[in-house]
């Protein structure tokens, strides 16, 4: 038996507006962050659990004090206890009545109470070797519905049928995991795509995109029409006719000017118009979705809990499902999304980049290919080239593929040097730059 014994949480920032790494309509500078967890034990065995929540720099710190001062209540808990029951630890502290008054379900407390879960979940798959989409594969069909809240979904989603899902897919697991280890599962990139780059650079990183192998790309879009029909009339004579163009207009436009606005862009035949107008706007992404009928609305990276997703299949507001690995309450969360998904028969192309949302995003698209929907047929995993040389496991994207990780745990763990060097605002990457602004 073993207990919670620390808990060591770092508000950590790298300097990415410098590059303008991540710029977009809405977000020009982002600073890529992560308010980072690691929930230690006094077990022999020397095994932390890692987890993060993904931020875009100014707020970091607040997300940090939240994930701080929920995971401090965990010291001296039986962490046996936990790790068989995660079900049940998720809806401890989700349901939790005073932080339950924050949100409820949503916000910093929300994706706070998702780090911890997704620590817990590193630590479970460590203790059993395994890599996080392998151990979820292994379980059983009980255990999956055991994990999921169905409390707000069963209108349109019940345990039976979240079972009968789960049973449909049961034949063909072990085939679908050696087919994963054989060739993969489909990436796409946006690191052609950021609004700052120079269309010079733009034009160079679609050809390498292609020559890397990747068989999507993603654009930003939504500051400014005429660069847009520009930028992306240079990604469309690079790459060619029917090679799968995304763009993602990161909430910019109200649902007319959204219509208005894609309909001079659908010449460009797009893969898919990417979170057009707020998040939290159901009824304006369902009117979206008529007026730019057959190109499908993709959302749901900044979706905040599984009750809006569930809307938004309802109101047939999205085509293509984005799950985020650190915007709701974890593993578990994502779960009953997928189910919501293969319920609605939508598929699921997660967000990713920022800082280690492809290390972690992948066991769920992976699991996801084994367990749930049992096809990647129009499924992508999103993939940006930034800041992955930080993590002790980082993804193997090669050929235009993800490969399926072997190291045990969820691929959360940042190495300790990392967490020195970016801590924010005291370590040395950052002090450097202090320095260099105060003598220019």
């Amino acid at each position: 038996m073993s207990e919670i014994s620390e808990i060591d949480v770092v508000d950590l920032r790298f300097p990415t507006s410098a590059s303008l790494d991540g710029s977009d309509a809405m977000n020009p500078d982002p600073d890529y962050s992560a308010a980072y967890l690691i929930i230690g034990t006094d077990a022999d065995d020397d095994l932390e659990g890692h987890g993060f929540v993904f931020t875009i720099g100014r707020g970091n710190d607040i997300e940090t004090e939240a994930v701080r001062v929920i995971a401090t209540t965990l010291i001296g808990r039986n962490v046996e206890a936990i790790l068989d029951d995660m079900g049940g630890f998720w809806r401890e502290l989700v349901h939790d009545s005073q932080l339950r008054w924050l949100g409820p379900e949503k916000g910093v407390s929300h994706m706070a109470i998702g780090a911890i879960v997704n620590a817990m979940w590193d630590l479970k798959a460590k203790r059993a070797g395994l890599p996080l989409w392998e151990l979820l594969s292994a379980l059983s069909r009980a255990e999956i519905l055991d994990l999921i809240d169905f409390r707000y979904l069963s209108d349109f989603m019940t345990r039976e049928d979240a079972l009968a899902i789960l049973e449909r897919a049961a034949p063909g697991r072990a085939e679908r995991i050696a087919q994963l280890r054989e060739s993969g599962y489909m990436a796409y990139t946006t690191t052609p795509g950021w609004l700052g780059y120079s269309d010079e650079k733009l034009a160079r990183l679609c050809r390498e995109a292609i020559d890397e192998g990747f068989d999507q790309i993603k654009l930003k879009v939504g500051a400014d029409r005429d660069d847009d029909i520009r930028r992306l009339s240079i990604a469309r004579e690079i790459c060619g006719p029917g090679f799968p163009i995304a763009i993602d207009a990161n909430q910019h436009w109200d649902s007319a000017e959204a219509i208005d606005w894609i309909g001079d862009l659908a010449r460009f035949d797009l893969r898919w118009v990417e979170e057009p107008t707020s998040p939290d706007d159901i009824l304006a992404h369902a009117a979206i979705q008529r007026g730019i009928d057959p190109i499908p609305v993709a959302t749901g990276e900044h979706c905040q809990n599984r009750i809006v997703f569930k809307q938004m299949l309802q109101a047939d507001a999205l085509r293509v499902m984005q799950i985020d690995a650190t915007r709701v309450a974890g593993v578990n969360e994502n779960i009953a999304n997928l189910l919501l998904a293969a319920h609605a028969g939508v598929p699921v192309c997660p967000h990713a980049g920022g800082v280690g949302l492809c290390e972690l995003v992948q066991h769920l698209s992976m699991f996801d290919f084994v367990a749930v929907s049992a096809t990647m047929d129009e499924r992508c995993i999103e993939f940006v080239d930034h800041l992955h040389e930080h993590f002790v496991t980082p993804v193997d994207v090669h050929d235009g593929r993800y490969w399926p990780p072997t190291a045990p745990g969820a691929g959360a763990e940042i190495h300790r040097g990392t967490l020195t060097d970016f801590a924010f605002p005291d370590g040395p990457e950052w002090r450097a730059r202090e320095t260099v602004a105060a003598t220019a």
